[in-house]
């Protein structure tokens, strides 16, 4: 008997069946809008379907121009639409079972688009453009163009839509009071504010007929002030039900709510009470989502009666075959989705690309593609970091004979120090994903093992890869090197006793790591649901509005300064998606965040610092420096002396920053054309 059997139970739905409970969730890929994109991204879904996803469901695509979420944004209107939407699900559909439901997405006032139109002319805090207040005929004509996409995604091929109707779109925007200021009958009562969305569900169910699976996105958790309460909820999941839809998903807050809901931060299935809570209410499947990541937690959700199916969108990214390794009982096999949005959500929300940091061949499928084994050589790889383990595993998968050495006692280089910063412990899996893809590539392992340029010399190796990592910059400063002083893998890798207050020189993304790990206790809000909700404010029942309480921060367990001499915002640096969380996150711990510092000295006092004109001493026990770091190349010239072809992949290449996104895809490219 399997150990995931649940999850890979088939659903029905009546009229069709998803081959397993795993439902593949809407993401934006940005090839939606580029020359050739339908091409690939009729690869990556169907590697998808060939994973075992029991049903896909595209990216976001718009009912009309005022409706799309950037100007020039994927819209289905036309026939035109149509051919290309079918490549799509032509290539889906070569795959026995495989099932694939397009996303209608109208942003509403969220359109980053000056022909936005919502309920009421409320701006959204996130985006620029304030929104034109729709009249009735306008209503209907949003209604209709619904309708009408919902139509052409049936004649592309689509074997149902999911129509969004939460995280503070178009629909959400007429349901709660946080945006919907009218008087009319699409406005003021809760009946007359979820009129739209029954119209369009019941609209659509009359015009595609009963074999088309329509799902609808309902937000059960709005989080924000005057959002929807827990009965108004239920009510309209239930009118929802009548109108048609075969299944409801759901919605956790809207984009402008300030609580994480999807970042590596948050705990692992965090918000599934909510829907087990809907599905005692309603009889159509129901959907949960949000930071489910392994099959371990979706079996266990579908075991326990919480929700019908599981949608999981980043994963998808992460492992490709996410299913079907369960389903062959090699979970042990499955990159994990870190949740860290870097080469996803960063990327869509500027316009790109979509990737993933642990694939990089997601998104790429037809670009990335490993090169035919010409001649078996031998390769060395020195440094199990992230470059180091992504190059000797791709190597060696290749069919070359790879060594890898490291000097420490375990792989992972950097991920070893990310993986103990409060909220990244999504890093122990990537560690342990490349450590089964070492054994299962066959790349000999020497751990332990500070190898010289003479030892790779002599060992008769074609190419060898040095991802051998950074050493940490120290600045020229007065008093450098005072016993207080410290970097930050003395902090994160020595383990050196800290002091209960500290300044942190550098407010990049080590420096946030470093203060994360310094003010939080034995217990972090990303390992521990409860106190998740308590400190940032979230009610799981609903019985306030939107979900919102009281925050409840546990004190810092140290007195934090970040300090930074650039002019700009403290942590502009950080992910687009994801910054605002870690700066919120050491506001709540009282992290005291400076910026324009001109550092003048280290002494028993502590770090001296002008700041605005005025010298200023901030009296602390430690001083740990995150100051940037340099390339380790101590092996390089030896080899190219030697005549060795010799490359450098990750830190070693680069040290600006500590990219892994860019590690791991460097690593890969580069061992699979070799």
């Amino acid at each position: 008997m399997n150990q995931y059997q649940h999850l890979l139970e088939p659903l029905d739905l009546g009229f069709t069946k998803a081959r397993s409970r795993v439902l593949m969730g809407s993401m934006h890929t940005g090839l939606e809008e580029r020359k050739g994109g339908w091409e690939r991204q009729a690869e990556y879904f169907k590697q998808r379907a060939e994973g075992g996803v029991g049903i896909i469901v595209s990216g976001g695509i718009g009912p009309n121009e005022e409706g799309v979420g950037v100007q020039g944004g994927a819209i289905l209107v036309d026939d035109e639409g149509v051919a290309k939407h079918k490549v799509v699900t032509d290539a889906v559909h070569e795959v026995e079972g495989a099932l694939i439901c397009m996303q209608i997405l109208h942003t509403g006032r969220y359109a980053y688009n000056s022909k936005a139109v919502s309920a009421s002319a409320v701006k959204s805090p996130i985006h620029p453009f304030p929104p034109k207040e729709l009249d009735a005929d306008g209503i209907e004509k949003q209604i209709q163009d619904f309708v009408t996409c919902a139509v052409l995604a049936q004649k592309a091929g689509y074997d149902g839509v999911e129509i969004m109707g939460s995280e503070g779109y178009f629909i959400n925007q007429f349901i709660v009071k946080h945006t919907n200021k009218r008087t009319d009958e699409w406005g003021g009562s809760y009946e007359n504010r979820i009129r739209l969305a029954i119209e369009i569900v019941r609209r659509t169910r009359e015009a595609a007929g009963e074999k088309f699976i329509i799902i609808y996105r309902l937000s059960m958790l709005d989080l924000v002030e005057d959002g929807s309460t827990w009965d108004e909820i239920v009510h309209l999941g239930k009118e929802i039900e009548k109108a048609g839809a075969t299944i409801i998903n759901t919605g956790i807050g809207w984009h402008e709510a300030r609580v994480p809901t999807i970042a590596t931060s948050v705990p692992r299935a965090a918000f599934v009470e909510v829907t087990a809570r809907m599905k005692k209410e309603l009889s159509v499947p129901l959907i949960t989502t949000n930071r489910i990541n392994t099959p371990e937690v979706a079996n266990a959700i579908i075991a326990e009666g919480q929700a019908d199916m599981v949608s999981m969108a980043r994963p998808m990214l992460a492992d490709a075959h996410f299913v079907k390794k369960a389903a062959e009982g090699r979970g042990d096999e499955i990159n994990t989705c870190i949740g860290c949005n870097q080469a996803c959500l960063d990327h869509v929300f500027s316009g790109g690309e979509i990737s993933c940091l642990v694939n990089p061949y997601a998104c790429n499928e037809t670009l990335l593609i490993n090169q035919p084994l010409e001649t078996k050589k031998k390769i060395a790889v020195v440094g199990a970091g992230p470059a180091g383990l992504a190059a000797a595993t791709t190597a060696a998968q290749r069919g070359h004979d790879v060594t890898l050495f490291d000097s420490a006692s375990e792989v992972g280089g950097q991920f070893n120090i990310a993986k103990q910063v409060p909220g990244k412990e999504e890093f122990f899996e990537t560690i342990r994903y490349f450590a089964k893809m070492i054994e299962k590539t066959g790349v000999s392992l020497k751990l332990n093992t500070r190898v010289a340029a003479q030892d790779l010399i002599k060992g008769g190796f074609d190419e060898v890869f040095l991802a051998t990592g950074i050493i940490p910059r120290m600045p020229e400063l007065e008093g450098i090197d005072h016993p207080m002083v410290m970097n930050y893998l003395d902090v994160l890798k020595e383990k050196k006793t800290v002091g209960k207050r500290v300044a942190v020189m550098g407010a990049g993304g080590i420096g946030f790591d470093v203060s994360e790990f310094l003010v939080h206790g034995k217990t972090t809000p990303s390992l521990d649901k409860s106190q998740f909700m308590k400190e940032w404010g979230v009610d799981l029942k609903v019985t306030s509005a939107g979900g919102l309480a009281q925050a409840e921060v546990e004190p810092p367990v140290r007195d934090i300064f970040l300090v930074q001499r650039k002019k700009s915002k403290v942590g502009a640096g950080l992910g687009k998606t994801t910054g605002w969380i870690h700066r919120t996150t050491l506001k709540h711990k009282n992290v005291q965040m400076i910026n324009k510092a001109q550092y003048l000295k280290i002494d028993d006092q502590g770090l001296h610092i002008e700041l605005d004109g005025e010298v200023r001493i901030l009296e602390v026990d430690n001083v740990i420096v995150c100051a940037g770091q340099d390339p380790q190349r101590e092996l390089q010239d030896a080899l190219i002396d030697a005549g060795m072809a010799v490359h450098l992949i990750g830190g070693a290449d680069k040290a600006a920053e500590l990219d892994a996104k860019r590690a791991i895809k460097q690593g890969t490219e580069l061992a699979s054309a070799i």
